[in-house]
């Protein structure tokens, strides 16, 4: 039967939620008795199901799939949004969501979140997490009870996960130092380069792919390293005034990481009345729009999370027999955007 108050069975919500029907039947009836973190889990289930809805109606065999994400709350939304996008056209399967998201979450806490999801059953994991040793034996673990586990955006490449989507960050790294010789030209220059605190592996091939082009193109280059590990703008706003003050030959910049700082180091600039000749970011979220539209940026790097969601969508079914094909992993084309050519999803936004 249909829940109290909502179009869905109690087997459906129990399923989204990861908990039992008798305990999902406790919540919706209000009875004594129910963490409050486990009513919280109940009516994030029954959100997820109205986004999903079309989902849910669908015949067929169903996949629910948990997405695991630690990242600033700019980009855990749009890769929710990617994914809840893609849901109806995937076949020929039924994909369910469920989702994890933190936010430079202790690797403790996103191995007690994969172990939970271990313990209530998944049909497959899409992971965003640092390269902790923690976090590969968590994913281990996963793959040992069959559950099949994707990487994205940033891989775990000594975890036993079944392929890795997303970006190819050597590739993207390459790209921005071959961008940054064209805009400089002939012109002499040190280049500044800002990122996390490097438990993201993704960060650190797109480091590599940067210094490797960067030494065959402009040989004499100096490159300055900024690591802002905590991730507050405030720091790095201090970092970058730091760095121009030593460094006054600094005129290209390379933002690394994609969720945030980059107009912290463009009010740096200014606060030391400095100007840079070219600036390359990563990621259209709508605060490096908002730069690229400003003139601030002089290119982004991109790719289509959409596009990411749907590949390890596909991952997963195909682990699980229901979809022809052998497990691969999927590199996202590195998509060079200017203020001209932005993506039709990205324009007004």
């Amino acid at each position: 039967m249909a829940s109290v108050g909502h179009p869905f069975r109690i087997r459906e919500i129990a399923i989204q939620a990861g908990l039992s029907e008798a305990t999902v039947d406790r919540v919706l009836h209000a009875r004594s008795g129910v963490r409050t973190s486990t009513i919280a889990e109940v009516h994030q289930a029954i959100e997820d199901l109205h986004r999903q809805r079309t989902q849910v109606r669908l015949a067929g065999r169903t996949f629910v799939v948990d997405l695991v994400v630690d990242a600033p709350a700019r980009f855990s939304s749009g890769v929710r949004a990617a994914l809840e996008a893609e849901l109806p056209g995937i076949r020929p399967a039924v994909i369910r969501s469920r989702f994890h998201l933190t936010e430079a979450a202790p690797a403790g806490t996103i191995v007690d979140t994969l172990d939970r999801i271990a313990t209530r059953g998944s049909q497959g994991v899409v992971l965003k997490a640092p390269d902790d040793p923690r976090v590969i034996a968590a994913v281990d673990r996963l793959v040992g009870a069959g559950i099949p586990v994707v990487t994205f955006v940033t891989d775990l490449p000594t975890s036993s996960r079944v392929a890795y989507v997303g970006i190819d960050n050597r590739a993207a790294g390459a790209t921005a130092a071959y961008l940054v010789d064209q805009w400089l030209a002939d012109s002499p220059g040190s280049v500044l380069v800002t990122r996390g605190d490097g438990s993201f592996r993704g960060e650190d091939e797109r480091e590599m792919g940067f210094r490797a082009t960067q030494r065959a193109l402009r040989p004499g280059c100096t490159q300055i390293d900024l690591v802002n590990a905590d991730g507050q703008d405030d720091d790095l706003h201090r970092l970058v005034r730091a760095a121009l003050a030593a460094h006054p030959d600094i005129v290209a910049v390379y933002s690394m990481y994609a969720f945030g700082g980059n107009r912290a180091t463009v009010e740096a600039f200014a606060a030391e009345g400095r100007t840079y000749r070219v600036f390359v970011a990563h990621d259209l979220h709508e605060h490096n729009l908002a730069l690229l539209h400003g003139g601030y940026l002089s290119a982004v790097l991109h790719h289509d999370l959409r596009q990411d969601m749907r590949h390890a969508c596909q991952v997963i079914m195909q682990a699980h027999g229901a979809l022809a094909g052998p497990l691969r992993s999927w590199h996202s084309a590195v998509q060079v955007v200017t203020p001209y050519n932005l993506p039709s999803s990205t324009t007004g936004g």
